[in-house]
């Protein structure tokens, strides 16, 4: 038995070490740590500059009605006429989809493996850890689910109970003038605040950005960030519920 054992394992290093069998280096980069967190860096930093992008769009609400909406037509004839009305958006929005699928797999997959390598929950909980650290996961269940509502509510117009389409700024009044719209929105750009706030320095740290002489500027551009990206969001649904766009 014994020398047949030998054999079975020579063939498994055989096979595993001919050429062509050996994984590639992506594969192998994804199923590192250290691959999984450089994913959620790059998805994480592409998301940021759609969120600041997206954040300025919405600010034109407070120009009225044909400032927003000569907006979004704009938006629909960028690449004109060498791509078709509408293809860029739509490939902006592919690149977006496949941005948010790789950081929430990244995620997903991490906190399974940490899971996993301590299965006993520490006696106390490291106080040094930061309530956006301690809410980071929750807080991106938050804002996937957010996603999915925005969308019904704002691009398919699902949910909208007075939307017109291709009337964005009457639908952003007809979403915002309910109660509840209004209060998930909110919610979801507190999480999101502490999301960027917590997300960029992780980041900084994943891809090397970060030195002792960096680390205090890059904290004060997360705050920045995320403070300034809390209340641009903001502002547009509190404007309308007390009555400044309407």
């Amino acid at each position: 038995m014994a020398p047949a054992t030998r054999t079975t394992r020579t063939d498994r290093t055989t096979r595993t070490q001919a050429p062509g069998r050996h994984p590639s280096s992506l594969a192998s980069l994804w199923r590192s740590s250290v691959g999984k967190k450089a994913v959620m860096a790059v998805s994480g930093l592409l998301m940021l500059a759609y969120l600041v992008a997206h954040m300025l769009g919405n600010l034109k609400v407070f120009f009225g009605p044909d400032d927003i909406n000569g907006y979004a037509h704009w938006l629909r004839t960028i690449g004109e006429p060498f791509l078709h009305h509408g293809w860029f958006l739509w490939l902006a929005r592919l690149v977006l989809l496949a941005a948010v699928l790789a950081h929430g797999t990244a995620a997903y997959q991490l906190s399974r493996r940490d899971l996993r390598a301590r299965p006993v929950q520490y006696a106390h909980r490291r106080q040094r850890a930061t309530y956006a650290t301690r809410t980071m996961r929750w807080g991106g269940v938050i804002l996937g689910l957010f996603v999915v509502w925005h969308i019904l509510d704002l691009t398919t117009l699902t949910v909208n109970p007075a939307a017109e389409e291709g009337h964005p700024y009457q639908n952003i009044v007809a979403s915002f003038s309910t109660w509840y719209s209004g209060a998930v929105y909110c919610l979801a750009m507190l999480a999101l605040g502490l999301h960027v706030r917590h997300g960029f320095w992780s980041a900084a740290q994943t891809l090397g950005v970060n030195n002792p002489r960096r680390d205090r500027a890059l904290k004060l551009a997360a705050n920045g960030l995320a403070l300034l990206l809390t209340a641009g969001f903001l502002s547009v649904p509190l404007a309308v519920m007390t009555g400044l766009v309407r």
